[in-house]
């Protein structure tokens, strides 16, 4: 689980990497524990009491060109629809400094600086969100609204000036993801988000995931990883980020199709 993961995590890091980690969690405003549930382990995953008819159904889309330019350079761009709520998007820097930011998106009340953990691995983001009404999503991909203005000002004022060179009509969807969420507090235990992200003809990933402060994330993360455990749970295996995950995963077909139609 995301706490599982991270105390699993803490024990695979170099004393260097763990020493950067601590240093760079004292510029982040929460961390996030996470873990990629292995196949055989999902059955596990009922003892811990949630009721999966208490799932929220989300469809995201990322935007990047087919060679992925804005994610290798630390850039990511997404919008969610989501079941019984407004659409959202954000526009998200990865690994960043926060001390970089400029100072009015460092102190704007939609940017979220957060650090996620996982097993050997650690990194900082900022998020800047941004809330659409229902359907603004669906009329970008089909055409009926502008990409550059599916984002709030603030968010295209952040892309221009973090965009290596790439324009918003160099952009095209990647997605959907289907993806069911669940949130939930286990009996004995802290508030835990499940969620599972659906690619076709592949079976899918099963993340779960803590959040925490950085005063209690070491505590936090030996606490989950022993709740984890004493469920049937442990991170072991490749640990798939999920967003680097579903931009490889849709890139190539998108690409691949977009350039067979120009022939």
């Amino acid at each position: 689980m995301a706490s599982a993961k991270q105390a699993e995590g803490l024990a695979t890091l170099t004393r260097d990497q763990l020493i950067d980690m601590l240093d760079e969690m004292a510029d982040v405003r929460s961390v996030e524990l996470k873990m990629t549930v292995p196949a055989d382990q999902r059955m596990s995953l009922y003892r811990l009491g949630f009721d999966p008819l208490e799932g929220i159904i989300r469809l995201v889309y990322f935007f990047d060109t087919p060679d992925l330019t804005l994610f290798r350079n630390g850039l990511v761009l997404r919008a969610r629809r989501t079941q019984h709520a407004d659409d959202d998007t954000v526009v998200k820097l990865r690994p960043i400094k926060p001390a970089e930011l400029p100072h009015d998106v460092r102190t704007s009340k939609n940017l979220k600086i957060e650090m996620d953990v996982s097993r050997g691995a650690y990194v900082v983001s900022a998020s800047l969100k941004g809330t659409r009404s229902t359907g603004a999503v669906a009329k970008t991909i089909t055409g009926e609204r502008s990409l550059e203005q599916l984002f709030t000002k603030e968010q295209r004022a952040l892309f221009a000036d973090r965009t290596p060179g790439v324009g918003w009509d160099e952009l095209m969807p990647l997605g959907p993801i289907f993806i069911v969420l669940l949130k939930w507090a286990p009996p004995g235990f802290r508030r835990t988000t499940i969620e599972q992200w659906h690619y076709p003809g592949e079976i899918p990933l099963v993340e779960i995931s803590t959040k925490a402060t950085p005063k209690d994330a070491v505590k936090v993360a030996a606490e989950s990883m022993r709740f984890l455990r004493d469920h049937g749970l442990s991170a072991v295996g490749t640990q798939e980020p999920k967003t680097r995950k579903a931009l490889e995963f849709f890139a190539p077909r998108r690409g691949g199709s977009r350039s067979g139609r120009r022939g």
